[in-house]
C-alpha cells in the first residue's frame, strides 16, 4: 500500500494559510463522498491501495494527495477525477494537473469527457431553462463561498 509520505511537493505536510483551507475543503469533500457511498476508511483504503492512515490524514486536511492518489480516490468513490481536481485547487483540468504533477498524460476518456467545470456543464445542459441554470449556479456559488 502507498503511504503517501514524502513522494513529492504535492504531498508535503500542509502548513497554514489559504492552501491549508483548500486542502481542508478537499478532505471534507472526500470524507462526505466516502460516507455517502457508505464506505469505511479501511474499505476505501483497500479499493485505492492507499493506507487508511494516509486517507484519514487527507480527509483531515493534513496532506495534499498526489494526482495518482486523487485519481484512485475518485475511482473508488465513482466520481469524475475532474471533480476532485477542482476541489484540490487544480481547476485547470486533468491535463494541467498532470503537467503540474510530473507530466503524466490523462486517459483518453478523461481528456474528452466534455465540459471541464460545473458551471460550464450547467450552462451546456439543454434540458434546463435559463432560470433553472441561474438558480443552480447561484446555489453552487454559495456553497463555494461558505
Amino acid at each position: 500500500m502507498t503511504t503517501g509520505g514524502g513522494a513529492g511537493p504535492a504531498e508535503d505536510r500542509v502548513q497554514g494559510g489559504g492552501w491549508s483551507d483548500q486542502v481542508n475543503a478537499l478532505g471534507g469533500f472526500i470524507r462526505a463522498q466516502r460516507q455517502m457511498a457508505k464506505l469505511s476508511l479501511r474499505e476505501m483504503a483497500s479499493m485505492t491501495r492507499v493506507s487508511n492512515a494516509y486517507l484519514s490524514q487527507v480527509e483531515r486536511g493534513l496532506h495534499q494527495p498526489s494526482l495518482k492518489v486523487l485519481h484512485s480516490i475518485a475511482d473508488a468513490l465513482q466520481l469524475n477525477t475532474e471533480q476532485l481536481l477542482q476541489q484540490a485547487g487544480w481547476g485547470g483540468g486533468v491535463g494541467a494537473a498532470a503537467a503540474a504533477n510530473g507530466g503524466a498524460e490523462p486517459a483518453a476518456e478523461e481528456a474528452s469527457a466534455g465540459p471541464c467545470s460545473v458551471e460550464e456543464a450547467v450552462r451546456a445542459e439543454t434540458r434546463l431553462t435559463e432560470e433553472q441554470k441561474a438558480a443552480l449556479l447561484g446555489v453552487y456559488r454559495s456553497f463555494l463561498e461558505s
